[in-house]
């Protein structure tokens, strides 16, 4: 169950649209009789277009439920209310509300409310499917080292963080002009555009920026279980079949290591294997130089790439991307899946 806490804010940390970051103590640490000793100062992190701005000396409530279970948020609270404020009220985007029935859901509108005549195919367009958040901007990056004036859009699922003020990654690829436009689906929130379902979400990328190839996954903060099926990267399915649907080119990107530890992500992820065998319709899945891609269904296509130069895709984007704190010198083969998509993106969207 959560787990909540009253806090004061001490510092502002950072600042960007949708997010602020911020340091916290208990309100005890402030009292004339505390010890002299330095109070235990805490991180937290406000969704300000959900709870609005939060500053220096506010008293907040953070909910504390990850921080305490010792899980993925790198160590930061999550802001639930100011209490030095009363009223608020966010600017709307129309009707739809998403995290529907929470004491947070937001009319954030979408676009097929505004625009319901939105085409609804892609027109042979490449999508990159992948089922880590860090994928994306390896993704992207080859993309632009490889076609500089390939018109790139993301499109994030509901199946990590639900907000996408949160992903670093994507504020990063916004400032260095990676990316013509976001859209985030289901109840995640926040994109350029907002999108009820990801086959929707698909086809506003496509039109609203003409763009060239989309890359779509989850945001930060896949879930996994050990088991076959309880892993939230089974999103990458539903974004394959959905390219198939809709007249897209659904190419796979691999979940695949060298570096992680756990013996079922060594070489090719199970989580890819299931994800493959979940696909109905036949994609590309691509493979890159060397690597045994394992037990790929019939119905889909194996494609072997020689991935580029990765690292140079990174430096010079000015992007550093890790997953699970390791870097291209550390699981060089899940860079190189991903480098190895990209390519294989770029090709069929120069044909």
């Amino acid at each position: 169950m959560p787990a909540f806490r009253t806090v004061v804010v001490t510092e502002v940390l950072s600042e960007r649209p949708g997010l602020t970051r911020v340091a916290v103590r208990r309100p005890d640490d402030s009292r004339d009789d505390a010890p002299e000793a330095e109070p235990a100062v805490e991180r937290a992190y406000a969704l300000t277009d959900v709870i609005g701005p939060v500053g220096v000396g506010d008293r907040v409530v953070v909910n504390t439920t990850a921080v305490d279970l010792a899980l993925g948020t790198g160590g930061w609270h999550v802001v639930h209310w100011n209490l030095n404020r009363g009223d608020w009220t966010g600017a709307g985007g129309g009707h739809v509300m998403k995290v529907r029935y929470t004491s947070l859901q937001a009319d954030t509108g979408v676009a097929e409310e505004h625009d319901p005549d939105i085409p609804t195919d892609l027109g042979g367009v490449p999508v990159v499917a992948c089922s880590l958040h860090s994928q994306v901007g390896v993704v992207a990056a080859t993309i632009a080292d490889l076609a500089a004036d390939l018109r790139v859009a993301y499109v994030m699922t509901d199946g990590g963080a639900l907000p996408m003020a949160l992903s670093d990654l994507v504020a990063d690829l916004r400032a260095r002009g990676l990316l013509v436009g976001t859209v985030t689906t289901g109840h995640a929130f926040g994109g350029d555009r907002e999108a009820v379902s990801i086959p929707s979400g698909l086809t506003v990328a496509r039109h609203e920026w003409d763009a060239q190839v989309i890359v779509a996954g989850m945001g930060p903060g896949v879930v996994g279980t050990g088991s076959r099926l309880g892993f939230s990267g089974l999103d990458q399915a539903t974004i394959l079949d959905s390219t198939a649907w809709l007249g897209g080119r659904p190419v796979a990107c691999l979940r695949a290591s060298d570096g992680d530890a756990r013996e079922r992500h060594r070489g090719v992820s199970h989580h890819t294997t299931t994800v493959l065998d979940a696909t109905r319709s036949g994609v590309d899945v691509v493979v890159p130089d060397g690597l045994d891609p394992g037990a790929v269904p019939g119905r889909h296509r194996v494609v072997t790439v020689d991935p580029p130069d990765v690292v140079g895709a990174l430096a010079a984007a000015d992007l550093k991307v890790t997953t699970m704190g390791r870097g291209p010198d550390r699981d060089p083969l899940f860079f190189r899946a991903a480098a190895a998509a990209a390519a294989h993106a770029v090709t069929l969207a120069s044909g």
